[in-house]
């Protein structure tokens, strides 16, 4: 009976410190909000996991999502604590406006930084085709109802005097517009996307496509009202057979965070990403565009104190919250 007593006691006390080290474990164990298996925010994530977790004592663990809004809503969920989002759908968030006005907006996150650029690129197959006006009473793909890309697309053709109404709206995701295009059921299709895009390439190799200008009064209007745009240039030659630079608008990949997170945590993850820029660029063509001052301009919404921690010791001051 001791014997067995014992045992038992020496099996609770086992159970117990394993119990305790894997709550422990749970406390630094960060899930990562990318998006879809094929696109630049699920590879890249999984580099950046792979570095904030060699580099911290936190494991990120990168998993795929729906994109922007999914991500936004799980950390306010408490089912991430990280995640990707364009820099305007964080302000939509953030106000609860746009994609949010229907569930509500949410200031649960806060931004950790600002990683590259997503451009709104304008794609057509028609040489008639050259500037935005022209889209008047086309048939024109504008991304999935609801979705960063349509709501990118709604802010180009307002500016330019053009309503829903206007156009023959088609809600189409970035392969789907491509063999629209290419069949000729389409005029021209919104891409929201870090250039090249994959899509795009395709379709400029195999068909030769052209790319519509988001330039002069019409940018200014348009930088004027959303304080998320930045300013972009194409250059000449991304794409096969596009050889001047093309002139645009981008928002910015961005990756936020639970604003619960420890400052601490914040600050070395921000650290592991930011002090080893070079390595991840030679893992991913979209770690050449980290830098402090990329990662600190264009949010609309207010950075953790961990990141602004960080980015103080490099001589830039952020907005907080706190």
């Amino acid at each position: 009976m001791f014997k067995f007593s014992k045992k038992l006691s020496l099996l609770l006390i086992t159970v117990m410190a394993l119990s305790l080290l894997a709550g422990c474990d749970r406390s630094n164990r960060l899930m990562f909000g990318t998006g879809g298996t094929a696109g630049t925010y699920y590879a890249y994530g999984g580099i950046l996991a792979q570095y904030m977790t060699n580099n911290t004592d936190s494991k990120v663990t990168a998993v795929s999502t729906g994109g922007s809004k999914v991500n936004i809503q799980s950390i306010q969920d408490g089912d991430y604590q990280l995640g990707f989002a364009q820099s305007d759908v964080l302000a939509y968030a953030w106000e609860g406006t746009k994609s949010f006005a229907k569930d509500g907006g949410t200031q649960d996150f806060r931004v950790l930084g600002g990683l590259y650029a997503e451009t709104v690129q304008i794609i057509t197959m028609d040489d008639e085709i050259t500037s935005v006006e022209q889209l008047k009473g086309k048939s024109v793909s504008i991304g999935e109802a609801g979705s960063g890309v349509y709501f990118n697309a709604m802010d180009v053709l307002n500016a330019a005097g053009i309503t829903i109404d206007d156009i023959k709206p088609q809600y189409q995701s970035f392969e789907a517009s491509k063999e629209a295009l290419k069949d000729g059921k389409i005029d021209a299709a919104f891409i929201t996307a870090g250039a090249p895009t994959t899509a795009i390439t395709e379709l400029a190799t195999t068909n030769g496509v052209s790319l519509i200008q988001v330039d002069g009064e019409l940018r200014d209007k348009i930088l004027e009202a959303c304080p998320y745009y930045s300013a972009l240039q194409i250059p000449a030659g991304t794409y096969p057979g596009i050889d001047e630079p093309i002139e645009t608008i981008t928002v910015k990949a961005t990756l936020i965070v639970d604003s619960t997170l420890d400052e601490e945590v914040v600050y070395q993850l921000t650290k592991a990403i930011f002090d080893n820029s070079e390595a991840i660029s030679v893992e991913n063509a979209k770690g050449k565009e980290l830098s402090i001052d990329n990662a600190t301009q264009g949010m609309a919404a207010p950075f953790h104190k961990g990141a602004a921690r960080y980015y103080a010791e490099h001589g830039v001051e952020v907005d907080t919250l706190e």
